[in-house]
């Protein structure tokens, strides 16, 4: 369970697909980093905000059949590794789809979606799933 100062300070790039790019090497990274691993020190307190494409397209998938309880009401479900139109490779559940429809090139793009909540009383946790665009 996330503390709800966790949840807040996540909010930004979880809604927003926020990145961060080296002014360095030109670099871009999701999530967001404070420090370029390729030009480490001269990167340090220089990291710029970068927004990342919310469209792009299916570069893998897997369709899950098996998982843990807290997904239990979503199986069979669709995974997906998303090239964005800006090259970022990004991790989601596709949803709004037949799962005999996903295939690898289809255009998607990210979208804000519930993603699970703390019981009848707690937070409810948002983020970024992908649809077929």
């Amino acid at each position: 369970m996330a503390s709800i100062a966790k949840e807040w300070r996540e909010i930004p790039g979880r809604y927003n697909l926020e990145g961060s790019k080296c002014p360095v090497c030109g670099k871009v990274y999701f999530p967001k980093r404070g420090i370029c691993p390729e030009c480490r020190r001269e990167s340090l307190g220089k990291m710029e905000d970068y927004s990342v494409s919310r469209e792009g397209e299916v570069y893998s998938f897997s369709i899950v059949h098996e998982a843990p309880a807290f997904t239990s009401k979503l199986k069979p479900y669709a995974v997906v590794m998303v090239r964005t139109t800006d090259g970022i490779m990004i991790s989601g559940q596709l949803v709004d789809v037949n799962l005999e429809d996903v295939r690898i090139g289809m255009p998607v793009r990210a979208v804000l979606r519930r993603i699970s909540d703390d019981g009848p009383s707690g937070v409810i946790h948002y983020g970024y799933k992908f649809v077929p665009n």
